[in-house]
């Protein structure tokens, strides 16, 4: 299964592998190692934006789940919330569930730049925040670019309602995901390094 906005890429990529691939085989570039690393290019493309765009059916995790594929890259109290920030690889996969039964209240955009997301002032890069209501209060979920990754993708907007583990949305080409709870409702239970899969990992146990 691949996310949505997949069939363009796959389907530009796939037609141009059909192009070179006809003309290969009709003798039009006669010098056999350039053809054969042209196809191999292409080819490899192609094979790079569906290992990319996919997107498997998950079974939703137990307590709060993560909002992203990655490694915990921080767990951090501010104030009357905590924030768990996911760092993603260009390896994993992209698309965003949510952590919680929720009710989207705005969807809102922010910051500037596109410094490495594992940096500390990758705060202030360009960003979208979700924020949704949710039986343990505000949840807000924030996308954030890098250096490669310059586009952040919705699937929801202000009003849409989803259960934990629904997709929300997606970034290209990787990037960070942070999830800020409530700290009086919620309690981490993942620390720096772990890997977590979206929809499906516990990151966080609400409190009694």
């Amino acid at each position: 299964m691949f996310a949505p906005g997949a069939g363009r890429p796959l389907a530009a990529v796939g037609a141009v592998l059909v192009v070179v691939g006809a003309l290969v085989a009709g003798g039009f570039v006669p010098d056999r190692a350039v053809s054969g690393a042209v196809v191999a290019g292409v080819g490899a493309l192609w094979v790079f934006f569906a290992i990319f765009f996919r997107d498997p059916d998950r079974a939703p995790g137990g307590g709060v789940v993560s909002a992203a594929d990655g490694r915990v890259r921080g767990v951090e109290r501010e104030g009357d919330r905590w924030r768990i920030s996911v760092f993603m690889n260009v390896t994993d996969v992209h698309v965003n569930r949510l952590p919680w039964d929720a009710r989207v209240e705005s969807v809102a955009e922010a910051g500037s730049g596109y410094r490495p997301a594992y940096r500390p002032d990758a705060d202030h890069n360009v960003q979208r925040a979700y924020r949704f209501a949710t039986s343990l209060g505000t949840v807000e979920v924030v996308q954030m670019t890098g250096v490669l990754a310059r586009r952040l993708v919705s699937f929801v907007r202000s009003g849409s309602e989803g259960r934990k583990g629904d997709r929300f949305g997606m970034i290209v080409l990787g990037s960070r995901v942070d999830v800020l709870l409530p700290a009086a409702r919620a309690t981490p239970t993942v620390r720096v390094g772990d890997r977590v899969r979206a929809g499906t990992t516990t990151i966080a146990r609400e409190n009694p």
